[in-house]
C-alpha cells in the first residue's frame, strides 16, 4: 500500500545536518519526496509503501544527528503523488518560531583534520561542519542559512561549493563551512592595531608572546579572551592588576582532561561535562596539594574550587597544542563591562591591558560568554548561561490565552527573555545593568531576540524593584506592565523549569530583592500556589549601614547584627575600624539613618564571615560567602573519601535559630542566638573551619525545620545563595532522606540569570 505523508519536525533542527540525514535516510529506503528548512523547523514531504514509511518514522526519531533535539514531530497523510526521487529543497519564510541552536564545541572528525599535515584544513582554525561551530554568534535571522549569518562575506571556494551542496558530506549546508583558501583569517596586531604577523605565523607569534609572560586579547567565538600563563604568578598578578580585579577567581582553560585531574578531583559527571559540546567553564574542588610551579596560587584565592575548561574551537586546540599548558582565559573587559566583540572597539577599550591582539576578520554578531555550571547530585547545574546553552527554549505548559510577553531580568547577572505561546526564549548572560556599556548590550539583546524571532510583545514583565535599570526600560515601552516581586519570580523559575506541581514551598535565599514591604528581602520562605504566594516565613530583619557600602564591606554587616541584638562586640570585629567610623556607625544605627532594613541571607552570610576575619572588605559581591563555605569543606575531601567525610560531618552539631510568629502570623527567624553561639565559639577557640560548618548545618536544619512546620513536601531552592555547592548539597541530601521534594534550578541560572523566566510564567499565570 503506497502512502504520501506530510511531516513537520519543530526542535533544534536547524544546522545539525538533519535534512541530509532525512534525505540519506529516504534514501535507504527507497522513499521519494522532498525536504527544506522553514521558519518554524523542518518540513517533509514523503512517500512509499506504508512499512516503510513506518521505518521511516521510527528511525527518524531513534537516529536522529546527535546535535539535533526533536521538541515534537506533527504528521498528516496526504493523497499519493507519484516523486520520482527525494530532493533537498530551498528554504522558506513564514513566522519565525525554529529553534536556533547555541554555539557548539569543535567536533572529533574536524579535530582530526586541523592535526592531520595531509588534510586541507591542517592548523585551520576556523574549521567547522554540521556537528559543530559557530551558530548563535553568527547568525542575523531565520531560516538558517549562509546569507543570514555573518559568513555572508565569504564566497565559498570550489572545493568547499562541493561540500556544501553535497547531502552526504557532514558539510552539507554547513553554514559557516570555509577552508584556507576561502575563508576567515588571523593577523596578531600590537596596541597600535599594526599587523606583525598572519595565519598560522601569528599563531605561533601568540604562543611565543604568552611563554614570556604577556597579556594577549584574543578573538574567539563570542568575543575576546584575556589570555596569560597561569602557571606565571607575575603575569597572573599583572593581569589583575591592570583588569582591576584584585581577587576575583579567573577561569581556567587546560589543553586536555588529564593536567585537569592533576589539580581537581573529577567524577564522571564533570568529566562529561568537561567534555560536552557546551563545553562551559566547570566548577571543580581543588585538589590540596603543592602545584609545585603547575600552576600560580593568585588564580582563586580562598576559593574551594577552580573554574576550569577545554578547548572549545580549533583557534583554542591549536594553541593550547602549542603551549601544551593552562591559561587564564578570563573575559576581555573591566569590571562589569560587556565583553569586547570586534577589533577596533577591543584596541580601545582594552589598550591599556593587553600587550597583544590576535584577531580574525569573522565578524561577531552577538556577544556570548563563557558558561559556567557545576555537577550538584550527578546533575548539572548551570550557573552562568550563554555559550553552548542560549538560546535554547524552556517550554511551560500550554496555556489558553497566548499572548508574547518580553521579560526583563533584574539589575544583577541581567538576562532577558521572550515567550510566545509556551515557548520561552532565554538570552544569554548579559551583566550588571548599573553599567551603561552593559545596559546598550541589554537593549541590543532585547531588539536581536525579537527581530530573530519577528517576535513583537504585547506585555513586558519586570521585577518589582522601581529603581532598577530594567524597570525604567519597561516603564519606557508603552506597553501593558506585570510587575514581579524578585523572591517569587525565582520560584517560578525552579517550578517552570521542573513542570512542579503546586503548591510549591519555595525557598528563596539571595543578596538583595525589593520586598512587598519596601524592604529589602533575601531569606525568605514563599508558600506558592499556581494563582497565589505569600511569604510565609523571612529571616529578622537587620539595618545595613549606609545601604549598598555594607555589601562592599562585611565589617558593616557584623557590626550591625551584634549592635541590634545588643552583643557587645569583640575586640577582633573593633580592629576593622577607628574610632570616628564606631562612633559613626554607632549614630547611624541609634538614628535609623542611611540604615535600610533586610532580609538577606547572603548578607547574614557576609556578616558571619566577618565576624571570623574573612574579608571585612570584599573587591566582589559574594567574596566573603565564598571564603566562607571554602572553611566549611572538610580537609578531609583531600582524601576525596565520602565515608570520612560524613564521619566527621556527623561529629559537628548546628546552631539554633530562634523562631517566632510576628503581628500577621508569619514566622519570623531570628539570626541572635547563632551569632551569640558563634561568639562563644570564637572565645572558645574553636576553629574556623568547625565554625563555619557549623553554620552551613544550622541553615540546612532551618529549611528541614520549616518544611516540617509548614508541612509541604514539594520544596524549590532558588536564590543566589543556592551557588554555594555545600549548603545546596546538603540540603538536597537531609531533605531527600525525609522523602522529600526537592527541585533546585539545573538548565536555569539559580542567581538573577534565572529570573527573567519567572517572570514569563508570573505573568502567563495571571492570565
Amino acid at each position: 500500500m503506497m502512502k504520501r505523508l506530510a511531516i513537520f519536525v519543530q526542535g533544534a533542527v536547524q544546522g545539525v545536518g538533519f535534512r541530509p540525514f532525512v534525505f540519506r535516510l529516504a534514501e535507504s529506503l527507497n522513499l521519494f519526496g522532498w525536504v527544506n528548512n522553514s521558519a518554524q523547523g523542518v518540513n517533509i514531504e514523503i512517500e512509499g509503501e506504508s512499512e516503510k514509511l513506518t521505518q521511516f518514522l521510527n528511525q527518524l526519531e531513534q537516529d536522529k544527528p546527535p546535535r539535533s533535539l526533536i521538541d515534537q514531530i506533527t504528521v498528516t497523510e496526504l493523497a499519493f503523488y507519484g516523486y520520482s526521487d527525494f530532493t533537498i529543497r530551498e528554504s522558506v519564510g513564514g513566522a519565525k518560531q525554529a529553534t536556533v541552536l547555541p554555539d557548539l564545541s569543535t567536533c572529533s572528525d574536524c579535530l582530526a583534520e586541523i592535526f592531520d599535515p595531509h588534510n586541507r584544513r591542517y592548523s585551520y582554525p576556523f574549521t567547522n561542519c554540521t556537528n559543530c561551530g559557530p551558530r548563535y554568534s553568527i547568525i542575523e535571522g531565520l531560516p538558517y542559512d549562509r546569507p543570514l549569518t555573518t559568513m555572508k562575506q565569504f564566497a565559498m571556494c570550489e572545493q568547499c561549493l562541493a561540500e556544501y551542496h553535497n547531502p552526504r558530506d557532514r558539510r552539507f549546508h554547513a553554514q559557516p563551512n570555509a577552508c584556507p583558501a576561502c575563508g576567515p583569517q588571523l593577523a596578531f596586531w600590537n596596541r597600535n592595531g599594526d599587523v606583525l604577523a598572519q595565519q598560522n605565523e601569528a599563531l605561533l607569534l601568540t604562543s611565543e608572546c604568552i611563554r614570556k609572560g604577556d597579556i594577549l586579547a584574543i578573538k574567539g567565538l563570542g568575543g575576546f579572551h584575556l589570555i596569560v600563563d597561569a602557571r606565571n604568578r607575575e603575569a597572573v598578578q599583572k593581569l589583575r592588576d591592570r583588569k582591576r580585579r584584585p581577587h576575583k577567581p579567573l577561569a581556567l582553560m587546560y589543553p586536555n582532561l588529564e593536567q585537569i585531574q592533576q589539580h581537581c578531583w573529577v567524577n564522571k559527571s564533570e568529566k562529561e561535562l568537561l567534555l560536552s559540546v557546551a563545553a562551559p567553564i566547570v566548577l571543580l574542588r581543588k585538589k590540596l596539594i603543592p602545584f609545585q610551579g603547575l600552576l600560580a596560587n593568585n588564580i582563586a584565592v580562598d576559593n574551594a574550587d577552580l573554574g576550569v575548561m577545554l578547548p572549545y574551537t580549533p583557534l583554542h586546540h591549536l594553541l593550547l597544542n602549542l603551549l601544551n599548558f593552562p591559561l587564564v582565559a578570563t573575559s576581555a573587559n573591566l569590571a562589569d563591562e560587556p565583553l569586547c566583540t570586534d577589533e577596533q572597539t577591543a584596541l580601545t577599550r582594552l589598550a591599556g591591558i593587553a600587550d597583544g591582539f590576535l584577531v580574525h576578520d569573522r565578524p561577531i554578531y552577538r556577544s556570548i560568554d563563557d558558561s559556567i555550571a557545576r555537577v550538584i547530585e550527578h546533575q548539572v547545574m548551570v550557573l552562568r548561561r550563554a555559550r553552548g546553552y542560549a538560546p535554547y527554549p524552556i517550554k511551560l505548559p500550554p496555556i489558553d490565552s497566548p499572548k508574547s510577553i518580553l521579560a526583563v531580568g533584574g539589575q544583577q547577572k541581567n538576562t532577558v527573555a521572550i515567550a510566545r505561546n509556551n515557548q520561552v526564549y532565554l538570552s544569554q548572560h548579559i551583566g550588571n545593568l548599573s553599567n551603561t556599556l552593559s545596559y546598550q548590550a541589554f537593549l541590543k539583546t532585547i531588539n536581536s531576540l525579537q527581530n530573530l524571532y519577528e517576535l513583537t510583545p504585547e506585555i513586558i514583565a519586570r521585577d518589582l524593584h522601581p529603581h532598577y535599570r530594567s524597570s525604567h526600560y519597561a516603564q519606557t515601552q508603552n506597553l501593558p506592565i506585570h510587575t514581579v516581586q524578585h523572591h517569587y519570580a525565582h520560584i517560578l523559575s525552579v517550578i517552570a523549569e521542573h513542570q512542579l506541581e503546586f503548591p510549591v514551598l519555595g525557598v528563596a535565599w539571595d543578596g538583595t530583592g525589593y520586598g512587598l514591604d519596601g524592604t529589602i528581602w533575601g531569606g525568605e520562605f514563599l508558600w506558592v500556589s499556581a494563582h497565589h504566594w505569600q511569604r510565609v516565613a523571612y529571616l529578622k530583619p537587620f539595618p545595613l549601614i549606609g545601604g549598598e557600602a555594607a555589601i562592599k564591606e562585611p565589617r558593616r554587616i557584623a557590626f550591625s547584627l551584634l549592635q541590634s541584638a545588643q552583643i557587645p562586640l569583640p575586640q577582633s570585629l573593633q580592629d576593622y575600624f577607628s574610632e570616628q567610623e564606631l562612633s559613626l556607625f554607632s549614630q547611624l544605627l541609634a538614628r535609623s539613618v542611611n540604615c535600610p532594613l533586610t532580609s538577606s541571607m547572603g548578607r547574614l552570610f557576609d556578616g558571619v564571615a566577618a565576624l571570623l576575619g574573612l574579608y571585612p572588605i570584599a573587591s566582589f559581591e559574594g567574596q566573603a560567602a565564598i571564603a566562607l563555605e571554602s572553611l566549611a569543606i572538610p580537609l578531609v575531601m583531600e582524601n576525596h573519601d565520602p565515608n570520612l567525610q560524613d564521619k566527621l560531618e556527623k561529629d559537628v552539631e548546628s546552631y539554633c535559630f530562634g523562631l517566632e510568629k510576628d503581628a500577621d502570623g508569619h514566622w519570623q527567624i531570628d539570626w541572635q542566638p547563632v551569632m551569640q553561639n558563634i561568639l562563644e565559639d570564637l572565645s572558645n577557640s574553636e576553629t574556623q573551619s568547625k565554625i563555619a560548618l557549623k553554620f552551613h548545618h544550622s541553615l540546612v536544619a532551618l529549611i528541614q525545620q520549616m518544611s516540617q512546620i509548614l508541612n509541604l513536601q514539594n520544596i524549590a531552592l532558588g536564590g543566589g545563595c543556592f551557588q554555594n555547592a555545600y549548603l545546596l548539597t546538603r540540603t538536597i541530601q537531609t531533605l531527600s532522606q525525609e522523602n522529600i521534594k526537592v527541585a533546585w534550578p539545573q538548565q536555569i541560572p539559580v542567581n538573577d540569570g534565572g529570573i527573567a523566566l519567572g517572570q514569563i510564567f508570573a505573568t502567563q499565570l495571571m492570565r
